[in-house]
């Protein structure tokens, strides 16, 4: 008689379904959504490019990436209650917010409670455009400003910084924020995925899917490293500190966020083009201060404790050299992984079994029970 393997903590490496939408080889340093590496994406394709990807497992034609486009465009305006919803509630986590306001965008949806494929379609358009305008008129508001009609000609990137910051970004902001929308865009079952998939899994609608998604990214353990990121680098201050500060941060055993990853043994892919970016910024701006000390960390902790960067690391530097605030971090990624995670929702959908695993249990047996009064 044979007995079953213990099963590790969190379920790391436990395959749970089959999936035709992301695969990841950690030994290889490998990321790619539905056949299309990572790299390829990002030198050439548009985050529209990579919704539509994603839903439909293949490229559209200029045609149908025109087609959405114009989707995205009419979805973008936020229903009138919602806003009224995002002025009423008290300052607080944008997490929340964005949490909360997604749920209150199921009430202002005709499609919310049709579970056709074609209902569920373009509930995926509508999120994948309301995220980012409601992401973006929550930094706009944090920040003293009003709320900002979306502007129909620019592109998802760069009408979202349009809607944050009031201006038109230039072609050069739009581009890398564009890329970082195609490299955060879907990562396989992370938590806030597979999180997603068990909502959908009970046929709750896809808001209810999303929403849990939210939940999940906002744990530290998830979300936020890129911002728990930018802090370390602006604690440190200057390249010279860096030995020092690492080091003692080491020797306490405080983690260094940005470094290593559970799937990951090499260089994160994602992160190659997000330490370009992080550079190419600094020199577009005369202040190369914030990529020096990023490249000085990872020299050190790749030194010391041979971990290579992540997603957040590079990310939190390009982010912090584009002006967006550090609270606006980990929104931003839901304005990204929205797309993934309804590409997920759909795949689900498409063919259904209630996800329901088994535990091991550990606890006592056959325990008596005793009368209160005895007890």
């Amino acid at each position: 008689m044979t007995t079953a393997a213990k099963p590790k903590g969190g379920l790391e490496d436990t395959v749970a379904t089959s999936s035709a939408i992301c695969y990841l080889d950690g030994d290889r340093g490998v990321l790619s959504y539905c056949g299309y590496d990572i790299h390829d994406l990002a030198r050439h394709a548009t985050f529209e490019e990579v919704c539509y990807l994603l839903w439909h497992r293949r490229l559209p034609t200029r045609g149908e990436l025109g087609d959405l486009q114009a989707q995205l465009v009419a979805s973008r305006p936020l229903p009138e209650p919602v806003l009224r919803l995002m002025r009423a509630l008290p300052p607080g986590d944008g997490m929340d917010t964005l949490r909360t306001l997604t749920s209150a965008l199921s009430h202002y949806d005709a499609d919310t409670a049709d579970h056709s494929v074609q209902a569920n379609y373009r509930k995926a358009v509508r999120l994948t455009a309301q995220i980012g305008s409601i992401v973006a008129t929550i930094g706009r508001m944090n920040s003293g400003g009003g709320p900002m009609q979306p502007d129909p000609v620019l592109g998802h990137a760069a009408n979202f910084l349009y809607m944050l910051t009031g201006e038109k970004p230039s072609e050069h902001h739009a581009k890398v924020f564009d890329v970082a929308l195609v490299l955060h865009a879907d990562h396989e079952f992370n938590a806030s995925t597979f999180a997603a998939r068990v909502v959908a899994g009970t046929l709750a609608t896809m808001y209810a899917g999303v929403a849990a998604a939210i939940a999940a990214l906002s744990g530290p353990l998830h979300g936020g490293a890129n911002t728990a990121v930018m802090r370390t680098l602006l604690e440190i201050g200057e390249v010279d500190n860096v030995d020092s500060y690492i080091k003692k941060a080491l020797s306490e055993k405080r983690k260094i966020m940005g470094f290593g990853h559970a799937v990951y043994r090499t260089e994160d892919p994602r992160a190659t083009h997000l330490r370009k970016f992080s550079k190419e910024m600094g020199e577009l701006a005369g202040d190369t201060k914030w990529y020096e000390i990023s490249r000085k960390v990872e020299e050190v902790m790749q030194r010391e404790k041979g971990l290579y960067p992540n997603v957040d690391f590079f990310s939190a530097s390009t982010y912090y050299m584009m002006g967006i605030p550090l609270d606006l971090y980990t929104p931003i990624f839901a304005v990204s992984r929205i797309s993934g995670w309804t590409g997920h929702i759909l795949e689900q959908y498409a063919d259904n079994k209630l996800i329901r695993p088994r535990a091991e249990y550990v606890g006592k047996r056959d325990v008596p029970y005793v009368p209160i009064d005895q007890r």
